[in-house]
């Protein structure tokens, strides 16, 4: 129990706040220069300080389920690696599964499990859960300035074809992170567990909004309609876990 507390008091002291601070203070800084400088371009290629705000207010609205169910998942990653990291590498990342399993793994390289940590077996999770993220920043480092000339390799000169290209991609992205939900931890089809029930429900909702926003020209449901179906989505699930 020693161990255990030793560790707690190390995740939560005041060296780990600061540290952890500076990071997140850095993410704050490139968020509000990319704002600025978002602002400075769209002034000068003429595009109206209205449709700029509509801009504005639908990605910050879009924001709030998500952010609320990062906050909410939080918590089971505070009760073993403590508010500190949790808060810097949710900042960062923004996923708990991951989080969760690369620290995981850095707790099994020691010998435990994010149950029984200790202050070594903390430290590893930390590192693997910061390092094990350094390819995306690496690949967003060097390959960033060079995805225009892989788009038009990819479309082979039709421009047309970027935004196509580019929704295709994102489906398949978002399709890839919804698939979990259809199966269970063997690997077996489970479309009758709750994540599924979730999922099904928030998708059809999300059509069903946005298809109802764009033929009613309703402006404020275009932009609720994400945070509106992710948190019936929850809602589902857990009526469906409960009930059955």
């Amino acid at each position: 129990m020693k161990e255990v507390t030793d560790y707690l008091k190390l995740a939560n002291s005041p060296l780990m706040w600061l540290g952890t601070g500076i990071a997140v203070a850095v993410v704050v800084f490139q968020s509000v220069l990319f704002f600025r400088k978002s602002l400075k371009a769209a002034k000068e290629i003429g595009i109206e300080k209205e449709q700029v705000s509509r801009a504005v207010k639908s990605s910050a609205i879009a924001s709030i389920g998500p952010a609320l169910v990062i906050l909410i998942t939080m918590v089971s990653l505070i009760v073993s690696m403590g508010a500190p990291v949790s808060w810097m590498r949710l900042s960062f990342i923004g996923s708990v599964n991951y989080e969760a399993m690369a620290a995981g793994f850095g707790a099994q390289a020691m010998g435990r499990t994010l149950d029984n940590l200790n202050p070594m077996a903390f430290a590893c999770g930390v590192w693997v859960m910061i390092c094990g993220s350094m390819g995306w920043l690496i690949f967003t480092l060097l390959f960033t300035d060079k995805m225009d000339k892989v788009n038009k390799v990819m479309s082979k000169g039709r421009p047309k074809m970027v935004p196509i290209i580019s929704s295709g991609a994102m489906l398949g992205a978002f399709a890839n992170l919804a698939s979990d939900n259809f199966f269970s931890e063997k690997g077996e089809l489970a479309f009758g567990d709750a994540p599924a029930a979730a999922a099904i429900c928030g998708c059809v909702l999300m059509m069903i909004l946005t298809k109802l926003a764009r033929d009613k020209s309703i402006n404020w449901l275009r932009e609720w309609a994400f945070a509106i179906s992710m948190f019936t989505g929850m809602l589902a699930g857990y009526l469906w876990n409960t009930i059955l």
